[in-house]
């Protein structure tokens, strides 16, 4: 199983326009349901910082293949003041997580 983190930041006047997109990427993923995809997204408490968590047990096809993530990857540069940096993980441990 591939983990990564992505940390970006958004600018102020773009977060709402994020949130959107974001919430398009869920509705997508739950009607589709990928397999082998588990993602969770995190608003950070400065409320313009962003981080998910992915875990994809077959490679990144499972979230490239949805139309809402192409829509929300097209316009993120865009969007953001810190572009994302991804971060690769390896699990330690976990207790009903994700």
């Amino acid at each position: 199983m591939t983990a990564v983190m992505i940390r970006y930041k958004v600018k102020p006047e773009e977060v709402e326009r994020n949130l959107e997109l974001i919430r398009a990427v869920y509705e997508e993923m739950e009607a589709a349901r990928p397999e082998g995809l588990r993602y969770a997204t995190f608003r950070l408490e400065d409320g313009v910082s962003f981080v998910d968590l992915v875990a994809m047990e077959h490679g990144p096809q499972a979230l490239s293949g949805l139309q809402a993530f192409g829509r929300f990857r097209s316009t993120l540069d865009e969007r953001c003041d810190e572009p994302p940096t991804i971060t690769d993980l390896t699990e330690v441990g976990s207790f009903r997580f994700p």
